[in-house]
């Protein structure tokens, strides 16, 4: 369904339901990936994926349309997986970053959880190792393929401190990885 017209469906208080189903069928996958590589465990991120829908479906009235829908919704979802990371994190008086790697390192003991290449998980573990701006620049831009005005638009950050964050992760990658 043409995106438009799916804002407008949802937007309409005989509609919005129906278009809402069609809403979750189409960007459920994109955004439990999105979420995934930013709270790693897969139980919270079903949790942040049912907040960011509950907010979508009670605030979709207001969308204005000056970002795309996608854009709109991964902001959203950004916002809540930070949220609960930030709980989760001061529930066991940790950082955010320390949360992040030890997640990382759990996943790699129970290789069960993930559907990865060993080498694939060895640039997730880097990955993880990298402060929380330079990782989520570097998720969004190599992994999720998004271009900087749109990562500026979903992290609120100028296009050229993304292009820096993106540089400095790149080049501590390929340190990490030199090491391991």
């Amino acid at each position: 369904m043409d995106e438009s017209i799916l804002i407008q469906k949802l937007q309409d208080g005989e509609t919005k339901n129906s278009a809402f189903r069609i809403l979750v069928r189409e960007y459920k996958v994109p955004l439990y990936r999105f979420v995934r590589k930013i709270v790693v465990d897969h139980q919270d991120t079903d949790d942040v994926l049912q907040l960011t829908f509950i907010k979508v479906f009670k605030y979709i009235k207001g969308f204005k349309g000056n970002s795309s829908l996608n854009t709109w919704m991964m902001t959203i979802a950004r916002n809540e997986a930070y949220a609960y990371l930030k709980a989760k994190a001061k529930k066991q008086n940790i950082s955010i970053d320390e949360l992040s790697y030890s997640r990382m390192s759990f996943l790699q003991v129970n290789l069960d959880h993930y559907a990865g290449t060993e080498i694939q998980l060895r640039l997730h573990r880097a990955v993880s190792q990298l402060p929380e701006k330079q990782r989520e620049v570097f998720n969004m831009k190599y992994f999720d393929k998004l271009k900087y005005k749109d990562i500026a638009e979903i992290t609120g950050t100028s296009e050229g401190g993304l292009k820096a964050n993106y540089f400095l992760a790149v080049k501590k990658l390929k340190i990490i990885l030199q090491q391991a």
